[in-house]
């Protein structure tokens, strides 16, 4: 087998390095074109500074650009050193190109490239808190169109610094103007005083930030509330303001206002005037913020930052003994005022004296009351006016006759003392007491020293993975303050709920292995009590056995557990898990230390969804769930999978039985015989029969069988009594948390049947056996008639075909006519195709005019750094394909994750890697492989791609349209432009209702005009001035046009060349019809002359104003000026929509209308013709028959494999039949539908029905009704389905009947070219994704794109750290942590 390989991979290589380092002979660095190639591949390779062989010795690079930075208000001349800068062809140039913002003409020197800036008004402006810009600075050549050579350059720009010492002392040539407050590149505009920059190099005697005007560090300002205080500071170089400059002002920030007072400066000193300064907020003191201005509004420099304190002495000294704290060991000047007021108060506002000591003292807690004879329980006594200072307490509390020793650091002034009791040598009981200055006050309740006893401890064993809870016994076991409970020297966590006189519950810690007769020890205070020898620490259960493993979802199945230990064990419980949700839990029950049942838990809400989708058992979805067990804080039987691997754990859910009532109307059964049949669904799924009771009443029904769809019991041999006296009995069936309600039960009493009864029955059948005879002579005649009237409606539709086809003939060479001057025009002007960057966001973001990824985050300015540091952080995770995947599963298994945000998510991912779409593409593939497995395990794997129901769905999507821009523009493109073209001209060609949008030519029956109209065709020369009369430009119109119609067809007239979006707008523009006599006159859709009948207002027309053939019009700009094909004109992207039907309500009440009335329930319109609707149907047919090649060419060139056909379809069309192969589908319709769900519906479809995506041009509601028909059209040719056709199928299938037979050939040829084409490598798909990366240049903002995708790991962050979490490989790779790290970094 001969295979043919290449000899070379030059397109791997990125850079000139890489290139040259690989020292591949055949591969060489192309310098002007950037990339690396065979010599062959490069323009003028036969220069040696053109293509770079392997053994060169180094790549073109710029050396040295002198300056590095300038101004950015002043144009600078720039020389860049360039190091083997290639010669260019003659004719070309070099250029400069700063970043995505300006370029300008560049000159070759001796060593390189100069150029300058003189675009400096492009430049964008800084980030908030910066001071300069730096872009890249490279080298393009108009020969190749690319930049091949980059450094960077730096605008910088001084006033963006408002203090003189960050402008000083920034890193560029500033200087500060003291006189002007301003920091400026050029300081001779300054007007006296100038601070030189310290990066200047001008030589000054006041350089640097030494020489500032600012203030100087000054001691602490206290400021007590209400107060007038005068506030002195102390300066340098303090500027003298000059005549007609205003003075020194203090501005104090007090929230929610900032107070002003005039200062007066004196040498250095500046004193700001007395002032009463207050605050509004409830808290002691608050902190403010003094700045000193002059001139109204220049600010001293403040480097130290000078704050302010304002205090309330009331509200920091509550009571006496707070109050005199203050006063004694703080700055505050408040003191305990001795008058009526009994309150703290600053010490010049306390007019009556102030007191030196408190007069009472009160206690209002003492905790706790008792503690170990040993002493050292700490006792907190807390109250009012106990001691202002810590020597006052030294010596102050007794407890029981014996001394407490304050602790000086939990001291709170006056508020609380916490003291250490001292030891006793016996139990004892006595008063707390505190005695301070003499005065004493006693706590209402006694002390009492306890000597604690520990005597047992129930039970006596647990697992050594602890978690037991045991009960302590004993006496005085709350004796003290800090009480701690230890089994064999490891913690056992006390329930202080559950702490008592005589008993402590603690759960036990974990021991490392198995021991006996461990000592029970409990500390009170730090003091011990003992219990040797009192527990067991036992090995931990084990599991051995589940049985069954089988469920219903509502739970309640008895599930029996073998093992080992489960005797030590308090609470077993037991759960599921699926993933990384876990349901409830359960109680088991211990048989013995190896045998325990419990009940099965309800099925979470996701393993429900999947069973309930399920119609039957054969079609019943893998739903296995993990089993686990609570068992203390044993682990190991948490994860069974992990602990006891060759234990089978996975418990399957199936659907719930369903019991169905008894069949009889008033539910009531008569039982004959002694079974008793219940049917049902699902019975014996995961139940048998030993499991299910049947209660009739209050006797058993004993079981005999239970089968999948019914159960059979025994009655009982008489009939059990009902619940309630003279009631039948219920029978009840009950399986696991389920009750069924069945009916009411009778035994049967054997009768005879009447003559009577009998008599009825044979009535009734022979009434029935007439009206069966009747029904069938009635059917036979229909039948007759129907044969009639379908030969009959045959001739008249082969008359009305043969009218139609004349119809057709005659339009269509019209058409033709009119599409080669189109043909013509387009080899001269070429197709208006939108550029890569605004084609990418209208297929990614459809319908959107503004995103967030079109502009740069929006943040403060401190926050800006963090979230693009934070950002990189966040790329990076999203460039690990471990991370990207889960965080992708964990948005879709939300249930608030909606079809809105897989769509936004989609198309943002495609935006960050934009630049790398190899891996994009990786992505891609592994998504698409879940989605087939998740596929062909259902029901409908042809549903697959059909609906965007998933994120990889509209990746797929995105991955596709991006794959096949390159290919629009050089194939499909072409056919595509002239269909919709062609259908703007037909539709055109006849009458539109401004209102409505219908039209006389349609494919589509909503959009059809059934009205008979003869309109009148006008040529009308449209005027501009200036022009000479050989320029005239002609434009056809009809005379039932609106002037808003006429307008539109004028400006295609004037701007055809013209891209839609370049165009004026219809709406600033007016029409002017310049006759004779007459004048100029002004249309209007409405005006005084319109016609009204009856509420209805009929928008004008030319017929209106009786407009006649060759008129001459004028359109008229908002300036009065006349619009010409090659005057100037303001571009808009806002040019009105020719298809958007007029608002139908004006302002006067009355109701718009164009050519018919619209009724009310949108059905009957009222017009010239009483005709049936229905005949106009035929112009479906004429449109169609008219535009029939066009579409054909449509369909032709799509469904070409013989043409170059992107790499990406064969690539994705081979993974379609990889999958099908390996999940062994054998049906061919099956792979035929994915591959038609793929191409087909999720790219062509959409730009079929789209062309304003790929072509800047204006699509129509009438134009947009016709091509959703042929989208249709083509998606009905890509189905293998057969479409049985009758007289209520749609118009557009039965529009296109005959024609899709012949599509449908041509789409299975496309699959099968395509199959049979040479397999796509994975390094071929790779460098197709570097050529899209590398050739196509994009301007969505990264960052902003980032920022979106992160605010869904935000709002689902529990989810999915939790799912990374239980991932081995991501926990390997610590990726929770750095997910974490990324909100660390914004949040900074």
């Amino acid at each position: 087998m001969v295979k043919k390989v290449k000899i070379e991979d030059c397109a791997n290589y990125i850079s000139c390095g890489d290139c040259l380092g690989a020292r591949d002979p055949f591969c060489g660095w192309c310098s002007l074109e950037n990339r690396c190639s065979v010599k062959s591949k490069c323009l003028s390779s036969d220069d040696p500074l053109r293509w770079l062989p392997f053994d060169s010795n180094k790549c073109i690079n710029i050396t040295d650009v002198s300056p590095r930075q300038t101004p950015r208000q002043v144009e600078a001349k720039i020389q860049l050193t360039v190091d083997q800068l290639p010669p260019l062809t003659t004719g070309y140039v070099y250029s400069c190109v700063f970043g995505n913002v300006m370029t300008t003409v560049a000159m070759t020197t001796s060593n390189g490239v100069s150029c300058d800036t003189a675009q400096i008004s492009m430049l964008p402006k800084s980030m908030p808190g910066k001071d300069h810009i730096t872009l890249t600075l490279g080298i393009r050549s108009s020969e190749s169109s690319t930049v091949f050579v980059e450094d960077t350059f730096t605008f910088f720009d001084c006033s963006a610094h408002t203090s003189c010492t960050t402008c000083v002392s920034s890193q560029w040539e500033c200087d500060w103007c003291v006189y002007s407050n301003l920091c400026t590149h050029n300081s001779s505009t300054c007007s006296q005083t100038v601070v030189t920059g310290q990066n200047n190099p001008v030589t000054s005697s006041t350089k640097g930030a030494s020489f500032c005007p600012r203030l100087l560090n000054t001691t602490s300002i206290f400021l007590p509330d209400g107060v007038s205080q005068e506030i002195t500071l102390t300066g340098v170089h303090l500027p003298m303001p000059m005549p007609g400059q205003d003075g020194y002002m203090c501005v104090i920030d007090i929230p929610p206002t900032a107070v002003q007072v005039p200062a007066s400066r004196v040498n250095n000193i500046i004193k700001c005037q007395a002032h009463a300064y207050s605050y509004t907020a409830s808290q002691g003191s608050l902190q403010a913020r003094l700045r000193v201005i002059w001139n109204g509004g220049y600010m001293l420099d403040d480097p130290m930052v000078t704050n302010v304190t304002l205090y309330k002495c009331a509200m920091l000294g509550s009571d006496c003994g707070s109050c005199l704290g203050l006063s004694r060991n703080t700055p505050y000047q408040c003191v305990w005022c001795g008058d009526t007021s009994k309150q703290c108060k600053y010490t010049k506002s306390c007019t009556s004296g102030s007191v030196q000591a408190c007069s009472s003292i009160t206690i209002n807690k003492v905790s706790p009351l008792s503690g170990p004879i040993e002493g050292g329980t700490s006792v907190t006594i807390d109250g009012s006016n106990l001691g202002s200072e810590y020597s006052e307490v030294m010596d102050a509390v007794t407890i029981a006759g014996m001394p407490c020793r304050p602790n000086a650091t939990l001291y709170i002034v006056s508020k609380r003392i916490v003291c250490q009791t001292d030891s006793v040598s016996a139990v004892k009981t006595g008063p707390v007491i505190v005695t301070i200055n003499g005065i004493t006050q006693q706590w209402t309740q006694e002390f009492s020293y306890k000597d604690p006893t520990v005597m047992s401890i129930i039970p006596s064993y647990g697992p050594k993975s602890g978690g037991s809870r045991v009960t302590i016994h004993g006496r005085s076991l709350n004796a003290g303050n800090d009480i701690q409970a230890y089994i064999g020297g490891v913690i056992c966590q006390i329930d202080r709920s559950q702490l008592t006189e005589n008993t402590t519950v603690c759960s036990t810690g974990a021991m490392s292995m198995p021991t006996t007769d461990t000592e029970v020890k409990m500390t009170f205070d730090l003091h011990p009590r003992v219990l040797p020898g009192a527990f067991n620490y036992t090995a931990d259960p084990t599991i051995t056995g589940i049985t069954p493993l089988k469920s219903f979802i509502s739970g309640g199945r008895q599930i029996t557990v073998h093992g080992t230990n489960f005797n030590v064990i308090q609470a077993p419980k037991m759960f599921i898990m699926k993933g990384s949700l876990r349901s409830n839990t359960t109680v088991c029950n211990i048989q013995n230390s190896s045998i325990m049942t419990c009940q099965s838990p309800v099925a979470p809400v996701e393993i429900k969804a999947v069973v309930n989708r399920s119609l039957s058992k054969r079609a019943l979805s893998p739903t296995e769930a993990s089993v686990g067990f609570i068992m203390d804080n044993v682990m190991s039987v948490q994860n069974l999978t992990y602990y006891f691997p060759n234990v089978l754990s996975s418990l399957v859910y199936v659907m719930d039985p369903v019991y169905f009532k008894f069949k009889e109307k008033d539910g009531i059964h008569i039982q004959k015989g002694d079974n008793l049949v219940i049917e049902g669904r699902n019975l014996n799924l995961a139940s048998e029969s030993d499991e299910v009771l049947v209660m009739i009443g209050q006797e058993g029904c004993s079981i005999t069988s239970l089968a999948e769809t019914q159960l059979v019991c025994r009655t009982p041999a008489t009939q059990p009594a009902g619940s309630k006296e003279n009631e039948l009995p219920w029978v009840i069936v009950s399986v696991g948390n389920l009750k069924y309600d069945i009916g009411q039960l009778q035994y049967e009493v054997e009768e005879g049947l009447s003559p009577a009864v009998i008599g009825v029955i044979a009535a009734v059948a022979a009434v029935l056996i007439i009206i069966i005879i009747i029904i069938l002579v009635i059917h036979r005649r229909k039948t007759v008639i129907a044969k009639r009237e379908y030969k009959h409606m045959q001739i008249q539709l082969d008359t009305l075909e043969s009218n139609v086809r004349n119809e057709c003939k005659q339009a269509f060479a019209e058409l033709q006519t009119d599409m080669s001057d189109l043909t013509n025009d387009l080899v001269a002007t070429g197709i208006p195709f939108w550029d890569y960057h605004s084609y990418a966001f209208k297929v990614l973001f459809p319908g959107v005019q503004d995103h967030p990824v079109l502009h740069e985050p929006n943040a403060y300015d401190s926050q800006q750094v963090n979230i693009e540091q934070g950002m990189k952080c966040f790329e990076q995770l999203l460039n690990n394909k471990v991370f990207l995947l889960h965080f992708i599963r964990t948005l879709e298994a939300q249930k608030t994750f909606n079809i809105r945000d897989k769509v936004n998510v989609a198309s943002l991912l495609i935006i960050v890697f934009i630049k790398k779409m190899d891996y994009a593409t990786e992505i891609l593939r592994y998504l698409l492989e879940e989605l087939v497995e998740k596929s062909v395990s259902s029901k409908h794997p042809k549903l697959m791609l059909r609906r965007t129901e998933s994120v990889v769905e509209k990746m797929l999507t995105n991955w596709l349209s991006l794959n096949l821009y390159g290919y629009l523009k050089s194939s499909a493109g072409n056919s595509l432009f002239l269909l919709y073209k062609s259908i703007k001209l037909q539709v055109e060609k006849g009458p539109v209702d401004a209102v409505t949008a219908d039209a006389r030519y349609s494919l589509s029956e909503e959009r059809l005009l059934r009205e008979k109209i003869e309109p009148v065709t006008l040529t009308i020369n449209i005027v501009q001035d200036g022009d000479s009369d050989n320029d005239t430009v002609q434009c056809k119109v009809l005379d039932c046009d609106s002037i808003t119609q006429v307008k539109e067809k004028m400006l295609d007239a004037l701007y055809k060349h013209i891209p839609f979006s370049n165009r004026p707008s219809v709406k600033d523009l007016e029409l002017e019809w310049r006759h004779g006599r007459s004048g100029h006159l002004t249309l209007q859709d409405e005006d005084v002359t319109s016609n009204t009948d009856e509420g209805w207002l009929r928008i004008n027309t030319l017929s209106h104003y009786k407009v006649p053939d060759a008129a001459n019009m004028a359109l008229i700009d908002s300036f009065n000026n006349t619009l010409k094909t090659n005057g100037d004109f303001n571009t808009t992207l806002s040019s009105i929509n020719s298809g958007t039907p007029m608002i139908t309500d004006v302002e006067n009440g009355s109701r718009q209308y164009h050519l018919v009335k619209q009724q009310d329930d949108g059905q009957q319109r009222e017009g010239r013709h009483n005709m049936i609707s229905e005949i106009f149907l035929t112009r479906l047919l004429s449109t169609k028959g008219t535009l029939q090649n066009f579409i054909d060419n449509v369909f032709q060139t799509i469904l070409d494999a013989q043409s170059p056909l992107p790499v990406s379809i064969k690539y994705i069309f081979d993974f379609l039949d990889e999958s099908a192969t390996r999940h062994g589908i054998t049906d061919s319709e099956v792979v035929h539908t994915w591959k038609s769900n793929s191409l087909p519906l999720r790219f062509w479809v959409n730009i079929i029905k789209n062309p304003d995506f790929v072509f800047d041009v204006n699509k129509s509601h009438i134009v947009d009704s016709c091509l959703s028909v042929i989208a249709q059209t083509f998606m009905d040719s890509c189905s293998t389905s057969e479409h049985r056709l009758g007289k209520d199928s749609p118009s557009n299938k039965l529009l296109f009947a005959r024609d899709i037979p012949k599509y449908k050939k041509w789409v299975e040829k496309f699959y099968s070219d395509i199959s049979a084409m040479d397999a796509i490598s994975d390094q071929d798909i790779t460098i197709a994704m570097n050529d899209l990366s590398r050739n196509y240049e994009s301007h969505f903002n990264k960052t902003s794109a980032l920022l979106e995708l992160y605010q869904y790991a935000t709002k689902y962050n529990a989810e999915v750290l939790e799912e990374l979490e239980d991932s081995p490989e991501a926990r390997s790779q610590r990726l929770p942590s750095k997910l974490e790290e990324v909100a660390d970094t914004i949040t900074a």
